[in-house]
């Protein structure tokens, strides 16, 4: 299993900055775990290039902020890049995270 060390993006507050316009406020913490999974797939869809998806796993050792606030996670670097965090399995005492395509936000 290999190791990994990154930031972890939480959604603090969502502002509304004009009428039906609304902007999300993160935090970012450190964490470090394992890579459980590490995969990659391309999405293909009608346009020129292909979406590329990772679908790698993460366990990360949780403090009591992940554990509390694990819904709020959008984003978690991995190979110097921020990718989605689509899924989070609550394992006591670690969170697994899956993640999904690139983060654009």
């Amino acid at each position: 299993m290999a190791k990994w060390a990154g930031v972890i993006g939480f959604v603090n507050e969502t502002k509304e900055t004009a009428p039906s316009v609304y902007k999300e406020d993160f935090i970012e913490r450190k964490y470090y775990g394992d890579v459980v999974k590490n995969n990659r797939r391309l999405v293909t869809a009608d346009k020129v290039n292909d979406d590329i998806s990772v679908q790698n796993q993460l366990s990360i050792v949780a403090d009591p902020y992940a554990v509390n606030h694990f819904y709020s996670m959008k984003y978690a670097t991995f190979c110097g890049a921020k990718w989605k965090v689509t899924d989070v399995q609550v394992e006591h005492p670690r969170l697994t995270l899956t993640l999904g395509g690139l983060w654009n936000g």
